[in-house]
């Protein structure tokens, strides 16, 4: 939802609004978004992911971001907030406006709510597809066990695989660990989803 939908920002406004704000916002042709305000379930999975990758991929000289870690998009500058982002290897930031963003993200995770599932898997997925290391994007949804995967093939074609058992454990080729559903939904309960 735009922030201001009667407005339209241009670039250098939007990057001196995203500076000072203490929201994550996101720019598209003059509109700003807020991508900030998830439900209860979104934070609790967001968390779960990061806190199981940060502690698996540690020690392997991998690097996991939280959601405030800016992710440089080129085909939709100047950048996007992901919920999570990870890479195997050295992190490279670019500097965008007097801001930092990542460059490399080998992963990117977005936790679904009903605001933002369509943009999720509609025109962001394509555009984080210009990110050069990208190579896999996991859609979780936080309203019953259910996480898309898209992984990209040494072709350039991406592979879309769905997995709905708490009991199924997700390869994570781009980092090169196992990923379980039961860690993503620890602590969330599933008859009582709030609204985000």
């Amino acid at each position: 939802m735009a922030a201001n939908p009667e407005r339209r920002y241009t670039l250098e406004e939007y990057l001196e609004l995203d500076r000072t704000s203490e929201e994550r916002l996101e720019f598209w042709d003059g509109e700003v978004f807020c991508m900030s305000g998830g439900s209860e379930w979104h934070y609790e999975i967001e968390g779960n992911i990061f806190a199981f990758l940060k502690s698996h991929l540690r020690e392997r000289g991998c690097r996991v971001f939280t959601g405030n870690v800016r992710v440089k998009v080129p085909s939709a500058p100047p950048y996007r907030y992901a919920d999570v982002s990870a890479l195997c290897g050295e992190a490279t930031f670019e500097e965008i406006g007097g801001v930092d963003a990542l460059v490399n993200p080998q992963l990117i995770v977005e936790v679904l709510s009903p605001s933002t599932e369509a943009y999720d898997r509609g025109d962001k997925f394509t555009h984080y597809k210009s990110i050069p290391a990208l190579s896999e994007y996991l859609l979780v949804a936080q309203h019953r066990p259910h996480v898309t995967r898209l992984f990209k093939q040494d072709d350039g074609l991406w592979v879309h695989t769905d997995v709905n058992d708490l009991e199924s454990t997700l390869t994570l080729t781009s980092l090169g660990c196992e990923l379980p559903l039961a860690e993503i939904y620890a602590g969330v309960s599933f008859g009582n989803t709030p609204n985000a």
